[in-house]
């Protein structure tokens, strides 16, 4: 078989402050170039209005504007579009919900199981109460929004009911033939403050290390509406916690990483610290 690589671009965007026509012109031109002959294009949290006190106001019917854009992104470039925005659902409220946008415009979503209660975005938006995971060309993807990355109960890998059966009995070391864990990549979109960028950094590493896992974050650049400095520090990370892109601090670009499922397949083999998770 052959192996299966994942090319990922991902932007570092410095988001126009609610201002979502700006922002669709900026991803468009971010990845007219960059987006050629890719497999996924992930944007930050909010993508299309910044991490404002108006996201509850600013919130769109889940058939809105910017699906329309994710869905125009996805099908121009043969891609699958990630990115979060906010919603709101008929009478239950607000939701700050993350879409994976396939070419054929059919699409999943995953709410932010975390709201960050340092901000107002615990007062106006629900919280996300289910864990979730999607398919693409061949990848268990997990998808999850800035402050879920602190919690890594809520992230945990682990392995199916269905793949049990290859595990290994007593007295046998490693399994002898592949056994597929919940997810292979981590997808994190984010406005994480450059404050706190250490945290970021480190965080991003030691989930990618701990489920056994490729680990994604995309983060925002920039100053926001309220003075708020973002210094991006977007990256992809492989499951031994190296790096294997970066965007440059501070500047809006776009990343690209390419990830390789044979070479996760054999360290996941090689050392099968799954079958001792917790």
């Amino acid at each position: 078989m052959m192996p299966k690589l994942l090319t990922i671009a991902y932007y570092q965007q410095d988001i126009a402050w609610e201002d979502p026509e700006r922002n669709y012109r900026m991803v468009e031109e971010a990845f007219a170039t960059q987006g050629r002959g890719v497999d996924m294009m992930v944007v930050p949290e909010t993508f299309n209005t910044g991490f404002s006190d108006n996201m509850a106001a600013l919130a769109e019917p889940q058939e809105g504007a910017t699906l329309a854009f994710a869905r125009q992104m996805a099908a121009r470039h043969d891609a699958l579009f990630v990115g979060s925005w906010t919603v709101k659902i008929e009478t239950e409220g607000v939701v700050n919900r993350l879409h994976w946008v396939y070419p054929d415009g059919s699409y999943g979503y995953y709410d932010k199981g975390h709201t960050f209660r340092m901000s107002s975005e615990a007062s106006q938006l629900l919280r996300g109460r289910d864990r979730r995971l999607f398919e693409w060309r061949g990848w268990k993807i997990k998808p999850a929004v800035c402050y879920d990355l602190r919690f890594p109960k809520w992230l945990r890998n682990g392995v199916p009911d269905e793949e049990r059966h290859k595990l290994p009995g007593n007295g046998v070391e490693r399994p002898s033939e592949e056994v597929r864990l919940d997810y292979d990549l981590l997808l994190v979109c984010a406005n994480w403050p450059g404050s706190r960028h250490e945290a970021w950094s480190t965080l991003l590493k030691a989930r990618a290390i701990e489920n056994l896992c490729y680990v994604v974050g995309v983060n925002r650049a920039g100053v926001d509406g309220v003075g708020i400095p973002y210094t991006g520090n977007s990256a992809a990370v492989d499951y031994k916690g190296m790096e294997l892109s970066h965007c440059h601090a501070e500047q809006a670009e776009v990343g690209m990483a390419v990830l390789d499922y044979e070479g996760l397949q054999r360290f996941r083999k090689h050392w099968p610290f799954y079958l001792d998770f917790d």
